[in-house]
């Protein structure tokens, strides 16, 4: 009979161990080596965005930090019905009057609900947002709930639809499919929650800023507040200015409050 002699598991996995060192310092070095993004030729050098450490007390789903836009089709119409996020969210704030909202997204718009409600109470759960300023707070409630306002992501023709029953054309200009506030209903429209806004784009503003601005803008004028203009050039953009639709020589900024204290410009 031959006896067959094997070779020590150590020698064995002598190969792999190799490979994986070699594969990795190639990684390391393709990294190292990567070309810098190229800046196309005329573009506006891209201006720092005003942020502050996240204190929200909901953790926020974001996309990748680097991406303006999702890429691919957007739906430019769903079936026109609505579906509920179901159960109850904490109430957000310490102090003042309790608002009551619903979360719904519209059937064929393509979005998860439930990660839906989770930006929007991520959003306004945060201290730099509406509950900061102390004058209300905010809880999100079910579909049989009794409630004060609803938060709606609606494809462009739905949220047309919608708006123009509240006297707000989202249609004209030269900015078209913007989102809108009527009474009792904050409207998130679909183009904007995927593509961001040209003024966010031009300054390369990750898409998870523009939609954390877009919800407490909507959300602000539930809440009374009107539109604002820029304080001053390079200042940070106060939330209720159109930020969709110009910077006016502010630089983006997402919340209602800057620096523990309200953030705001002149009335327009």
């Amino acid at each position: 009979m031959t006896t067959v002699r094997r070779s020590p598991r150590w020698l064995l996995a002598a190969p792999l161990v190799v490979l994986t060192v070699v594969f990795g310092a190639g990684l390391l070095r393709a990294r190292m080596e990567a070309p810098a993004p190229v800046v196309p030729a005329g573009s506006p050098t891209p201006t720092p965005v005003l942020t502050e450490p996240k204190t929200a007390v909901v953790a926020e789903p974001q996309p990748r930090t680097d991406l303006v836009r999702l890429a691919g089709r957007v739906p430019a119409h769903g079936s026109g019905r609505f579906e509920y996020a179901s159960g109850r969210g904490k109430i957000l704030g310490a102090k003042g009057p309790v608002r009551r909202f619903q979360v719904a997204v519209e059937r064929g718009a393509g979005e998860d609900v439930t990660a839906f409600a989770a930006h929007v109470e991520a959003v306004l759960g945060n201290p730099r947002s509406w509950i900061g300023n102390g004058r209300a707070r905010l809880q999100r409630v079910g579909p049989a709930d009794a409630h004060d306002f609803r938060i709606l992501l609606a494809t462009r023709e739905t949220a047309g639809q919608l708006c123009a029953k509240g006297g707000i054309d989202i249609r004209n200009g030269a900015h078209p499919y913007t989102s809108c506030r009527t009474s009792g209903k904050v409207i998130i429209n679909l183009d904007r929650w995927r593509l961001s806004a040209a003024p966010y784009i031009q300054w390369k503003v990750p898409l998870a800023v523009y939609r954390q601005y877009v919800i407490n803008h909507e959300v602000g004028h539930e809440l009374g507040e009107g539109h604002q203009g820029c304080p001053k050039r390079g200042a940070a953009a106060p939330v209720m200015m159109q930020q969709t639709l110009s910077l006016r020589g502010c630089v983006p900024y997402a919340w209602p409050r800057r620096g523990n204290r309200p953030l705001s410009g002149p009335r327009l």
